[in-house]
């Protein structure tokens, strides 16, 4: 066994509790305050009796509160007990019995809870456990697992809350909160978890506990010269378990394969075991046809001469060597915290950014002494070079992101070479450490023109975490993880506050929709009463101004299918049949029929903000009116139906009106399929492109709901419409939701296109 640290194991296991008790242990009191406040706002606008009754439900289990935070830092203590082999006091065993539907589903949300927390905690979990597996070892007990694991807080979680009455609506707003309150603490709590582990010889590497007797041989350097001829045979021989003492940032066998000790502080951010970063074969295989089409493109754009030879892909001319991995990352490293002007030059259409990547690198490595006329990137720099400065130019063009975030963007860009060089997993690996910082910070920024405090305070923490990349990024990839969740907590309040701005612009446009249905079948229900008669000006003007407003508010407050609104229709019918009873002199029998009206007629007049009084007036002149035959009679002029609702976005001013639309129909029944929650790329009409989501569909009219990533609405269209802003290249229907992977779907896009003319 490897040699561990003088603390003694016992007494750091204590610590180790006692830290983590005191962390997580306040994690339930954070959870009643944000539902409450949802749960208000869907109330506000209209919630049911169930959203009534899960806030009755908050509120108790706050007033349950402290109960609930003892028994949950109680089973945080508990699986500390357990790792070591304690007897836990008062642990309940496990009753036979049937299991309740309810208790099913809490257990099964617990356990995609603890997928997900696995999911965002991938790397810093999997070192955590392999320490305290040899703590465990060190103390003479099995290994046990994590006492801090996924798993066991969501075990935490459901047997605290396992006993209280919880709706099956309020079951995800519980969980989700619990994650939310999770995430502001577990990426610190598990970085300084794994600090102390290693600080006292724990360490996640399984290199250090091989025996003395036995050590790892060292992998000979292979020359870059000399790589496997098949590309698929090279990149299987990258992820065969037979290799698991490899270097993980010798992912293409062309950079050291020499595996070096982690340092005691690492960390999080110490190697990790291979298995962890080891991909599935067509992941790989995927990326290396990407890299073929790179070369093509690159090979294309040599062709062409479309650019100076300074800034061109490096020729393999006789006599000059390739750069070594660790020359070139020296040389980014000097590079990484000089000022953007070539970058933002390049990006405002100088030349491309890949272009200008290389110059810096060209014009660093002359600062270093190495001299650009004798060395040469190989085709492996080459492709982390070009694919970086791709990556980049995508999200940066397709994204809206404005002036500010523009420049913390290229701020980033030598930092994002140096992983690329060393690391290709960022273009393999969706969990890519560096790859999630990318996506959070462009969800941040996207659209953000820092308008609200909210917004400000988002572009501040974004340009904090920005500089500390920057200025501390080495080659330990935890430092993206530790920013990333730094970020990932403002952001969800964000997110949050997005979904009650989507919500408000769903209602206001279907509040507008619905009162201009509502003025569309009052116009229509009015006209079927006048046309054809021949009423007293008296009549007509109550119809047209009075009756007419009073169906718009039945429709709108009870619907068409009520019984209101067939009094109101019954109304006017009757109205209109005494006033042609009263032109052919119908006599007593006309009063009598005027006062059976007056309760629906002063129920008319009231709803035009008429009072009593003022409707009994009303009603004195209407019978006098109709007690002569011989008042003057006309043909009223029938009603104009209201017009509709449009939307005031110049984009759709600009593919025309409606009998104008130049659209494609397959493509309209494409628009038609969408759902809410659906992405795409709209460009606006001063060209700026950005990332919009179906927020709702109207029922009534079938208009979709565009919204920017702060829920700020950005077009109302129909799906024909809708086509026709594919077709005038304002609208591109197909995107990722997360920013990475619709920048790498685009630069897929631009080398398939130049892979093609190539062919």
């Amino acid at each position: 066994m490897a040699a561990h640290g003088t603390a003694d194991p016992a007494r750091l296991l204590e610590e180790l509790k006692r830290i983590c008790v005191e962390q997580l242990g306040a994690v339930p009191s954070g959870l009643y305050r944000p539902i409450e406040e949802q749960l208000h706002d869907s109330l506000r606008v209209g919630g049911d009796a169930a959203h009534r009754k899960d806030l009755m439900t908050v509120l108790a289990l706050r007033q349950r509160g402290s109960g609930y935070v003892m028994r949950y830092r109680e089973l945080i203590g508990r699986s500390f007990d357990d790792f070591c082999g304690r007897a836990s006091p008062g642990k309940p065993a496990a009753p036979l019995g049937l299991v309740r539907e309810n208790e099913l589903d809490f257990h099964l949300a617990g356990q995609r809870l603890a997928e997900s927390i696995s999911r965002r905690y991938q790397r810093p979990l999997e070192m955590l456990g392999l320490r305290f597996d040899s703590l465990a070892a060190c103390l003479g007990k099995p290994r046990g697992g994590n006492p801090v694991g996924a798993n066991l807080l969501a075990d935490a979680f459901v047997q605290t809350f396992g006993d209280a009455e919880i709706s099956p609506t309020l079951q995800p707003l519980l969980f989700r909160q619990y994650e939310q309150e999770l995430a502001k603490v577990l990426g610190e709590l598990y970085g300084r978890l794994n600090t102390q582990l290693a600080a006292n010889g724990f360490h996640a590497d399984p290199r250090r506990e091989q025996p003395a007797a036995a050590p790892v041989p060292t992998v000979p350097r292979q020359p870059a010269a000399a790589p496997a001829t098949d590309p698929l045979e090279r990149i299987l021989s990258q992820v065969e378990p037979r290799q698991p003492a490899q270097s993980l940032l010798s992912p293409t066998g062309a950079f050291p394969a020499t595996p070096e000790p982690a340092p005691a502080s690492s960390g999080t951010g110490g190697p990790a075991n291979p298995d962890v970063f080891r991909v599935a074969a067509s992941a790989r295989v995927q990326h290396q046809q990407l890299r073929d089409m790179l070369r093509l493109w690159r090979e294309g754009m040599l062709g062409e001469q479309t650019v100076p030879s300074g800034l061109a892909p490096e020729r393999r001319l006789d006599g000059r060597r390739p750069l070594r991995v660790e020359e070139l990352v020296s040389v980014a490293s000097l590079l990484q915290g000089d000022g953007t002007r070539n970058f933002e030059a390049a990006l405002a259409g100088k030349c491309g950014l890949h272009e200008a990547i290389r110059e810096e690198l060209r014009e660093g490595a002359r600062r270093l002494g190495l001299d650009p006329d004798q060395t040469c990137l190989d085709p492996q720099q080459e492709d982390a070079v070009d694919m970086t400065g791709l990556l980049f130019e995508s999200l940066i063009n397709s994204h809206a992101l404005l002036q500010e975030a523009r420049r913390m963007f290229t701020r980033l860009v030598m930092s994002y070479v140096k992983v690329a060089l060393t690391d290709e997993n960022l273009f393999v690996r969706p969990d890519h450490p560096a790859r999630k910082l990318l996506d959070t910070l462009a969800q941040g920024c996207e659209g953000n023109d820092g308008a609200s405090p909210q917004e400000r305070e988002l572009l501040q923490r974004s340009r904090a975490v920005v500089e500390r990349i920057v200025s501390e990024f080495n080659e330990d990839l935890a430092i993206f993880e530790v920013a990333a969740n730094e970020l990932q907590d403002l952001l969800q309040q964000q997110q949050r506050r997005a979904e009650v701005v989507e919500r408000r612009a769903a209602e206001t446009v279907h509040g507008r929709e619905r009162l201009v249905d509502a003025r569309t079948r009052a116009a229509s229900a009015l006209a079927g009463h006048l046309e054809g008669r021949v009423l007293t000006p008296t009549v007509a003007h109550f119809l047209e101004r009075h009756w007419q407003h009073h169906l718009v508010q039945v429709l709108l407050r009870d619907g068409e299918e009520s019984e209101r609104h067939q009094r109101v229709l019954d109304l006017a019918s009757e109205l209109v049949a005494v006033d042609e009873l009263a032109a052919r002199g119908g006599g007593s029998d006309i009063a009598d029929r005027v006062l059976a009206l007056h309760d629906g007629l002063v129920e008319c007049l009231s709803s035009s903000g008429l009072d009593e009084q003022v409707a009994g007036e009303w009603m004195a002149g209407l019978a006098r009116t109709l007690a002569f035959p011989d008042v003057p009679r006309e043909a009223p002029q029938l009603p104009k139906a209201p017009p509709r609702d449009q939307d005031d976005s110049p984009l759709l001013r600009i593919v025309g009106g409606t009998d104008q639309l130049d659209y494609d129909p397959a493509v309209a029944e494409r628009m038609r399929a969408l759902r809410p929650g659906d992405w795409m790329r709209l460009s606006d009409d001063r060209g700026v492109e950005g990332s919009v989501k179906v927020a709702w569909i109207s029922p009534l009219t079938s208009r979709l709901l565009l919204v920017n990533r702060r829920g700020v609405r950005q077009l109302v269209a129909s799906p024909e419409q809708l086509a026709a802003l594919v077709r005038s290249g304002h609208l591109f229907a197909e995107a990722d939701e997360l920013p990475f992977d619709e920048a790498m779907r685009l630069v897929r896009q631009k080398l398939g296109r130049a892979a093609a003319r190539a062919a």
